[in-house]
Protein backbone atom coordinates (compact mmCIF):
# COMPACT_ATOMS: atom_id res chain seq x y z
CA UNK A 1 0.00 0.00 0.00
CA UNK A 2 0.90 3.61 -0.28
CA UNK A 3 0.47 6.09 2.79
CA UNK A 4 -0.34 9.35 2.59
CA UNK A 5 3.23 10.11 3.20
CA UNK A 6 4.43 8.74 -0.35
CA UNK A 7 5.99 5.47 1.96
CA UNK A 8 5.29 2.22 0.62
CA UNK A 9 4.98 -0.45 2.68
CA UNK A 10 5.27 -4.04 1.93
CA UNK A 11 5.22 -6.61 5.19
CA UNK A 12 5.85 -5.93 8.58
CA UNK A 13 9.31 -7.89 10.12
CA UNK A 14 7.94 -8.34 13.72
CA UNK A 15 11.29 -8.85 14.70
CA UNK A 16 12.61 -5.37 13.25
CA UNK A 17 9.52 -3.53 14.32
CA UNK A 18 10.38 -4.67 17.81
CA UNK A 19 14.17 -3.56 17.68
CA UNK A 20 13.32 -0.46 16.02
CA UNK A 21 10.89 0.82 18.86
CA UNK A 22 12.98 -0.53 21.58
CA UNK A 23 15.77 2.00 20.33
CA UNK A 24 14.17 5.00 19.74
CA UNK A 25 11.12 4.53 16.57
CA UNK A 26 7.70 5.91 17.06
CA UNK A 27 5.03 3.79 15.85
CA UNK A 28 2.36 5.71 14.22
CA UNK A 29 -0.41 4.30 12.34
CA UNK A 30 -2.49 7.06 9.70
CA UNK A 31 -6.52 7.02 9.37
CA UNK A 32 -6.80 4.79 13.07
CA UNK A 33 -10.67 5.92 13.03
CA UNK A 34 -11.22 3.41 10.29
CA UNK A 35 -9.68 0.79 12.35
CA UNK A 36 -11.60 1.70 15.63
CA UNK A 37 -15.19 2.27 16.75
CA UNK A 38 -14.58 4.63 19.35
CA UNK A 39 -12.15 7.22 17.52
CA UNK A 40 -14.17 7.09 14.78
CA UNK A 41 -17.01 8.49 16.49
CA UNK A 42 -14.43 10.79 17.89
CA UNK A 43 -13.65 11.77 14.84
CA UNK A 44 -17.50 12.32 13.05
CA UNK A 45 -18.28 14.41 16.50
CA UNK A 46 -15.40 17.25 15.79
CA UNK A 47 -16.63 16.55 12.03
CA UNK A 48 -20.13 17.55 13.03
CA UNK A 49 -18.89 20.47 15.58
CA UNK A 50 -16.35 22.19 12.89
CA UNK A 51 -17.74 21.15 9.39
CA UNK A 52 -14.52 20.01 8.12
CA UNK A 53 -12.80 16.31 7.37
CA UNK A 54 -10.90 14.53 10.00
CA UNK A 55 -8.26 12.18 10.30
CA UNK A 56 -6.77 10.67 13.70
CA UNK A 57 -3.35 9.10 13.72
CA UNK A 58 -2.27 7.25 16.68
CA UNK A 59 1.75 7.75 18.01
CA UNK A 60 2.90 5.23 20.25
CA UNK A 61 6.45 5.40 21.56
CA UNK A 62 8.68 3.66 24.07
CA UNK A 63 11.44 6.19 25.34
CA UNK A 64 11.95 9.25 25.14
CA UNK A 65 13.55 9.84 21.43
CA UNK A 66 12.25 12.58 19.45
CA UNK A 67 10.15 11.01 16.72
CA UNK A 68 9.67 13.74 13.87
CA UNK A 69 12.15 16.49 15.33
CA UNK A 70 10.91 20.11 14.81
CA UNK A 71 8.01 20.25 12.12
CA UNK A 72 4.64 22.21 11.34
CA UNK A 73 1.29 20.84 9.91
CA UNK A 74 -0.36 22.05 7.33
CA UNK A 75 -3.51 21.52 9.46
CA UNK A 76 -5.04 22.30 12.78
CA UNK A 77 -4.67 19.19 15.01
CA UNK A 78 -6.15 18.37 18.38
CA UNK A 79 -3.96 16.19 20.69
CA UNK A 80 -5.35 13.67 22.83
CA UNK A 81 -2.92 11.87 25.22
CA UNK A 82 -4.30 8.21 26.62
CA UNK A 83 -0.77 7.27 28.39
CA UNK A 84 2.39 8.30 29.84
CA UNK A 85 3.10 11.72 28.97
CA UNK A 86 4.97 13.99 26.37
CA UNK A 87 6.59 17.09 26.13
CA UNK A 88 5.72 19.64 23.78
CA UNK A 89 8.40 21.93 22.86
CA UNK A 90 6.63 24.97 20.67
CA UNK A 91 7.41 27.41 18.13
CA UNK A 92 5.29 30.49 16.61
CA UNK A 93 4.42 30.08 12.35
CA UNK A 94 7.11 31.58 10.43
CA UNK A 95 4.54 31.04 7.54
CA UNK A 96 1.13 32.23 8.78
CA UNK A 97 -1.49 29.77 7.47
CA UNK A 98 0.69 26.95 5.71
CA UNK A 99 -0.89 24.88 2.83
CA UNK A 100 0.07 21.31 1.86
CA UNK A 101 0.34 22.69 -2.26
CA UNK A 102 2.10 26.24 -1.41
CA UNK A 103 3.96 28.56 -3.40
CA UNK A 104 6.39 28.70 -0.74
CA UNK A 105 7.83 26.57 2.17
CA UNK A 106 8.15 28.34 5.61
CA UNK A 107 11.35 28.66 7.29
CA UNK A 108 12.61 27.13 10.34
CA UNK A 109 11.96 28.98 13.76
CA UNK A 110 14.93 30.52 15.40
CA UNK A 111 15.29 30.79 18.98
CA UNK A 112 14.04 29.07 22.17
CA UNK A 113 10.29 27.90 21.96
CA UNK A 114 7.40 30.41 23.28
CA UNK A 115 6.08 27.52 25.03
CA UNK A 116 6.55 23.80 26.59
CA UNK A 117 3.82 21.78 27.65
CA UNK A 118 3.66 18.69 29.30
CA UNK A 119 0.69 16.28 28.13
CA UNK A 120 -0.63 13.43 30.36
CA UNK A 121 -2.89 11.01 30.11
CA UNK A 122 -6.37 12.55 29.64
CA UNK A 123 -5.21 16.06 28.54
CA UNK A 124 -5.82 17.56 25.37
CA UNK A 125 -3.89 20.30 22.75
CA UNK A 126 -4.94 21.99 20.11
CA UNK A 127 -2.55 23.54 18.20
CA UNK A 128 -2.97 25.73 14.86
CA UNK A 129 -1.51 24.85 11.55
CA UNK A 130 2.08 26.31 10.79
CA UNK A 131 2.62 26.19 14.58
CA UNK A 132 6.28 24.20 14.89
CA UNK A 133 6.66 21.72 17.31
CA UNK A 134 9.20 18.73 18.60
CA UNK A 135 7.44 16.29 20.85
CA UNK A 136 9.11 13.56 23.25
CA UNK A 137 7.86 11.10 25.77
CA UNK A 138 8.84 11.96 29.21
CA UNK A 139 7.74 8.83 31.39
CA UNK A 140 8.39 5.64 30.04
CA UNK A 141 5.96 4.27 26.63
CA UNK A 142 3.29 7.01 25.46
CA UNK A 143 0.26 7.08 23.62
CA UNK A 144 -1.54 9.97 21.83
CA UNK A 145 -4.08 10.38 18.93
CA UNK A 146 -3.33 13.51 16.63
CA UNK A 147 -7.07 14.54 14.76
CA UNK A 148 -6.01 16.29 11.89
CA UNK A 149 -8.54 19.25 10.80
CA UNK A 150 -8.89 19.68 6.85
CA UNK A 151 -8.42 23.29 6.57
CA UNK A 152 -11.12 24.89 4.29
CA UNK A 153 -9.24 28.04 2.72
CA UNK A 154 -10.32 31.11 0.58
CA UNK A 155 -8.87 29.05 -2.01
CA UNK A 156 -10.84 26.04 -2.25
CA UNK A 157 -13.98 28.87 -2.17
CA UNK A 158 -12.40 30.22 -4.67
CA UNK A 159 -12.05 27.17 -6.58
CA UNK A 160 -15.29 25.80 -6.35
CA UNK A 161 -17.04 29.35 -7.14
CA UNK A 162 -14.74 28.99 -10.53
CA UNK A 163 -16.57 26.07 -11.43
CA UNK A 164 -20.15 27.64 -10.28
CA UNK A 165 -19.15 30.13 -12.94
CA UNK A 166 -18.63 28.00 -15.97
CA UNK A 167 -22.31 28.28 -16.57
CA UNK A 168 -21.66 31.82 -17.46
CA UNK A 169 -20.88 33.00 -21.21
CA UNK A 170 -18.53 35.32 -20.57
CA UNK A 171 -16.14 32.73 -18.19
CA UNK A 172 -16.64 30.04 -21.01
CA UNK A 173 -15.59 32.16 -23.29
CA UNK A 174 -12.09 32.09 -25.05
CA UNK A 175 -9.49 34.86 -23.77
CA UNK A 176 -8.65 37.82 -26.03
CA UNK A 177 -5.19 37.17 -26.42
CA UNK A 178 -4.31 38.66 -29.77
CA UNK A 179 -6.43 41.53 -29.35
CA UNK A 180 -5.48 45.17 -28.43
CA UNK A 181 -5.12 45.91 -24.75
CA UNK A 182 -7.78 48.26 -24.09
CA UNK A 183 -10.19 44.81 -25.44
CA UNK A 184 -8.11 42.99 -22.77
CA UNK A 185 -8.94 44.93 -20.36
CA UNK A 186 -12.97 45.12 -21.58
CA UNK A 187 -12.94 41.32 -20.77
CA UNK A 188 -11.13 41.37 -17.40
CA UNK A 189 -14.06 43.84 -16.32
CA UNK A 190 -16.52 41.86 -17.33
CA UNK A 191 -14.96 39.13 -15.90
CA UNK A 192 -14.45 40.63 -12.28
CA UNK A 193 -17.95 41.43 -12.44
CA UNK A 194 -18.76 37.90 -12.73
CA UNK A 195 -16.40 36.79 -9.91
CA UNK A 196 -17.86 39.90 -7.71
CA UNK A 197 -21.59 39.04 -7.97
CA UNK A 198 -20.38 35.13 -7.90
CA UNK A 199 -18.48 36.78 -4.10
CA UNK A 200 -22.32 37.15 -2.43
CA UNK A 201 -22.96 37.33 0.92
CA UNK A 202 -24.60 34.05 1.24
CA UNK A 203 -21.60 32.37 -0.66
CA UNK A 204 -19.92 30.84 2.23
CA UNK A 205 -22.92 28.74 3.48
CA UNK A 206 -23.78 28.05 -0.17
CA UNK A 207 -20.39 26.51 -0.84
CA UNK A 208 -20.54 24.82 2.47
CA UNK A 209 -23.86 22.96 1.60
CA UNK A 210 -22.57 21.73 -2.34
CA UNK A 211 -19.39 20.62 -0.54
CA UNK A 212 -21.44 18.68 2.14
CA UNK A 213 -23.26 16.99 -0.58
CA UNK A 214 -20.55 16.03 -2.59
CA UNK A 215 -18.87 13.91 0.38
CA UNK A 216 -19.20 10.41 0.28
CA UNK A 217 -19.00 10.36 4.12
CA UNK A 218 -17.17 7.17 5.84
CA UNK A 219 -18.07 4.10 4.45
CA UNK A 220 -21.09 2.29 6.52
CA UNK A 221 -22.20 -0.92 6.20
CA UNK A 222 -25.44 -2.09 3.73
CA UNK A 223 -28.91 -2.56 6.29
CA UNK A 224 -30.13 -6.09 6.08
CA UNK A 225 -32.61 -7.37 3.24
CA UNK A 226 -34.36 -9.94 2.17
CA UNK A 227 -36.25 -10.30 -1.32
CA UNK A 228 -39.71 -10.47 -0.92
CA UNK A 229 -39.88 -10.05 2.94
CA UNK A 230 -41.21 -6.69 3.56
CA UNK A 231 -39.91 -4.56 6.27
CA UNK A 232 -41.19 -4.29 9.86
CA UNK A 233 -43.75 -1.73 10.19
CA UNK A 234 -42.26 -0.02 13.30
CA UNK A 235 -38.75 -0.12 12.37
CA UNK A 236 -36.41 3.27 12.25
CA UNK A 237 -34.15 4.02 9.66
CA UNK A 238 -31.88 6.96 10.59
CA UNK A 239 -30.61 8.22 7.41
CA UNK A 240 -27.83 10.97 7.53
CA UNK A 241 -25.89 13.13 5.40
CA UNK A 242 -21.30 13.89 5.69
CA UNK A 243 -22.17 17.47 6.23
CA UNK A 244 -23.12 18.68 10.33
CA UNK A 245 -26.95 19.23 10.99
CA UNK A 246 -28.21 16.95 7.46
CA UNK A 247 -29.54 14.07 9.91
CA UNK A 248 -33.19 12.92 9.69
CA UNK A 249 -34.88 9.84 10.40
CA UNK A 250 -37.91 7.84 8.61
CA UNK A 251 -40.42 4.87 9.16
CA UNK A 252 -39.94 2.30 6.87
CA UNK A 253 -42.31 1.95 4.11
CA UNK A 254 -44.23 -1.31 4.96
Amino acid sequence: MVSKRHTVWHRIEPRNLHHQLAHGASLVLDGVDALHDGVEHLAEAIERCMRTDVQVNLYAAWTPKEGFGLHFDDHDVVVLQLEGAKRWQIHPPTRIDPLRVDVEAPQPPVGEPVAEVVLRAGDILYLPRGWWHAVTATEGRSLHLTCGLTPTTGADLLTWLADQLRAKATVRANLPTHTPHDDQLAHLATLLKEFTAGLHDGVIEEFLAARGTMDPGRPMPSLPFVDGIPAEADLLVRLTASGPGSRWTAKAAS
